[in-house]
Formats: structure tokens, C-alpha cells, sequence
């Protein structure tokens, strides 16, 4: 690689779009113990159904992102997650586990630093244990 060639890599900043961290985290909070599925919300649903329709339209594959929200705001990024959780789980350390699961996954597979995770457990799933 040549020295202008090095230099730029260097310099280059790479920024996944909202698109993809939204499916990481979706992957990521999905993964963890005692969380059923994840559950979009009035405005998470109506987000995943725009960018549901503008991917489909496109025709890019729909990436798995429902129950997920991204916002970035002054160079934050910032991660809602709706979830439920099965019954019998301490919500509390699956909130946790979720948190911790997103900001790994994010920067391990984006190279982004996730600022804040907020989890919303929506319900509790009788009998998923």
C-alpha cells in the first residue's frame, strides 16, 4: 500500500447506517436469556414499517430490526429496545444482560460506540421459560 494510500485509511471514518445498528442490536438483545422476542411499539412500529416499505421498494433485503430504535443526537448514539421477557426471569438483570449484549455486539460488528442502551420490557410471556 502506498504511503497516500495508508494515509487515507487512516484517516477514513467508516458509519454504519441507522439500518444496520438497528439490526445488530435486534440480534444482540434477542440472543439474551430470558428474552422472548422483541415487541415494537406504537412509534417503533410505525419506524419499521417505513423502513420496511423504502427497503422493500428498493428492493434490499428487510433487515430484522422490529423492537428497535435508533437516535443519534450531538454524536451520541443511543438504543431503544421493547422487548418480552418470559415469566419467571428477574427483569431487572435481563435488562442488564440486554444493555451489555447491544454495546458489545454494536462495536464488535460496527466499529460504533453505542453511548446509551434504554430497554423497555413490554411484557411477560406466561410459561417461556
Amino acid at each position: 500500500m502506498s504511503s497516500a494510500s495508508q494515509a487515507f485509511a487512516e484517516k477514513a471514518e467508516y458509519i454504519a447506517s441507522d439500518a444496520v445498528i438497528a439490526a445488530v442490536a435486534a440480534r444482540a438483545a434477542a440472543s439474551v436469556p430470558g428474552v422472548v422476542r422483541l415487541e415494537p411499539g406504537v412509534l417503533g412500529l410505525l419506524g419499521h414499517l417505513a423502513r420496511t416499505g423504502r427497503q422493500w421498494w428498493t428492493s434490499q433485503d428487510i433487515a430484522p430490526s422490529a423492537g428497535v430504535r435508533i437516535r443519534r443526537s450531538g454524536g451520541w448514539l443511543k438504543v431503544q429496545v421493547d422487548l418480552s421477557v418470559s415469566d419467571g426471569c428477574h427483569v431487572g438483570e435481563v435488562g442488564r444482560a440486554v444493555q451489555q449484549e447491544v454495546v458489545r455486539m454494536v462495536a464488535e460488528q460496527t466499529g460504533m460506540a453505542v453511548d446509551a442502551v434504554s430497554v423497555a420490557i413490554l411484557d411477560i410471556q406466561p410459561g417461556e421459560l
